[in-house]
């Protein structure tokens, strides 16, 4: 890949990365104003929005290494303030998640002696912990799968180049070894033409 195609391409990145940005940012901030059932809906849509996001920020970790280095140091500050805003963000959410009190209503109780634990409100949070799990892994199974094509497509292209190159270089030898022959022929007539005059002047 050429220089500019890097920087092209961590640009691409970037302007991805912004998009993500804001939906998280948004969906952070409606999660602080919820309470309750939709309060964890949100959380779930926040963190898979968080994950969306970080995943965005790995590719250019990886992509901005094939930036020319004398562009390289602009680039890794911009990079350094995305981690900064990213990490606060997953401070925040952290944040939000551990308010139990908004997630779970007047239901939660932080001493035990206010009252006996709800059977069914904790069998509500361990299936929406295995639901947020399944989720994550799913997640990561469909990037892994993305990945996985984009590899194949950048595969098949590599693929396809080298298929021209090689034909780009059978097709030059062929036209040198005809090339030779032409220059063979010459070379033959030209001495037999000298032979010719030298017995002429005899």
């Amino acid at each position: 890949m050429s220089d500019d195609a890097g920087s092209e391409l961590f640009g691409s990145y970037e302007a991805e990365l912004k998009l993500a940005q804001a939906d998280l940012n948004q969906k952070l901030d409606q999660v602080s104003e919820l309470s309750g059932e939709p309060r964890k809906a949100a959380v779930r849509q926040a963190e898979r929005s968080l994950e969306d996001t970080t995943d965005i920020l790995d590719q250019m970790r990886i992509e901005k290494q094939n930036i020319p280095s004398s562009a390289r140091s602009k680039v890794n500050q911009r990079f350094r303030n995305f981690e900064s805003d990213i990490d606060g963000a997953k401070r925040r959410l952290k944040t939000l998640s551990s308010d139990r009190k908004a997630l779970f209503g007047d239901r939660y109780r932080d001493d035990p002696e206010d009252g006996p634990v709800d059977p069914q409100l904790e069998q509500r949070q361990q299936l929406l912990s295995g639901t947020d799990r399944l989720d994550r892994s799913s997640q990561r199974l469909r990037d892994s799968q993305r990945v996985a094509l984009e590899t194949e497509d950048i595969g098949r292209g590599t693929l396809a180049d080298l298929h021209v190159q090689r034909e780009q270089i059978r097709h030059t030898r062929e036209g040198l070894l005809e090339s030779e022959g032409y220059v063979d022929r010459s070379v033959k007539t030209l001495r037999g033409m000298a032979r010719r005059f030298v017995f002429s002047w005899r």
